[in-house]
């Protein structure tokens, strides 16, 4: 399930916005400021596509886009504009968008521009697998393969290389790591585990894994997986 932050004020359209995205097997926050925006990007897991209001009581999607992109070159954004003059439009992708959409917007409109920029960032993966260089993660046998053969993973090393594939290319804080390998079982995982993870993961993924290529630490934030 996408995950996926809308930035919006109008109540009447968040309503409505919210109900079809939901219908439509994505999970959607909402926030209705600029400042609630950068809140939930700050505190929350990395989103999957962000759709950014131009025109907010305390600033502008314009504003926020410039913000993400400055921490995050990966993420899709859409801009929902109440204009279409070209001057706002080229505004809206020099500022870091990769499309925008002119309110009022047909729903399914909206929709095959969501699953088709999803598509050409490799963020809607087939429900059965997700390739990324050497490596394939089989989701309905919750395998890992390199180089079509078999890791030998625990549950936990497999949850963790989900995480780091999933999101390949962004740089993953230790603390949102934790948060998401807990399972709501009162299965966690510790910093002490993950460090332990992080370096048994290593021995399986990388040819040298005193010199990683792929599974890198970031110093004082976490780790990152390059493709």
């Amino acid at each position: 399930m996408n995950h996926i932050l809308l930035l919006e004020d109008d109540e009447s359209l968040i309503d409505g916005l919210k109900y079809t995205l939901e219908k439509n097997g994505f999970s959607p926050d909402i926030a209705r400021t600029t400042r609630e925006a950068r809140s939930l990007l700050e505190k929350n897991p990395p989103y999957d596509l962000l759709l950014l209001d131009v025109t907010l009581p305390d600033g502008t999607g314009f504003d926020l886009c410039t913000w993400v992109r400055a921490r995050d070159s990966r993420i899709p954004i859409i801009f929902l504009t109440a204009s279409d003059e070209e001057l706002n439009i080229i505004r809206g992708l020099d500022s870091g968008g990769d499309d925008y959409i002119t309110k009022p917007f047909r729903l399914g409109e909206l929709l095959s521009r969501i699953r088709a920029l999803l598509r050409r960032t490799g963020l809607s993966e087939p429900a059965e697998g997700l390739s990324c260089g050497d490596l394939f993660l089989d989701f309905t046998k919750s395998q890992a393969l390199l180089k079509s053969e078999p890791l030998d993973l625990t549950a936990g090393e497999y949850r963790l290389l989900c995480l780091l594939v999933r999101n390949a290319g962004q740089v993953l804080p230790r603390s949102r790591i934790l948060d998401e390998l807990w399972d709501g079982n009162g299965s966690f995982v510790d910093d002490n585990t993950l460090s332990v993870y992080i370096r048994r993961l290593r021995e399986k993924t990388e040819e040298d894994p005193s010199h990683p290529l792929h599974l890198i630490t970031v110093r004082g934030i976490g780790y990152q997986w390059k493709p």
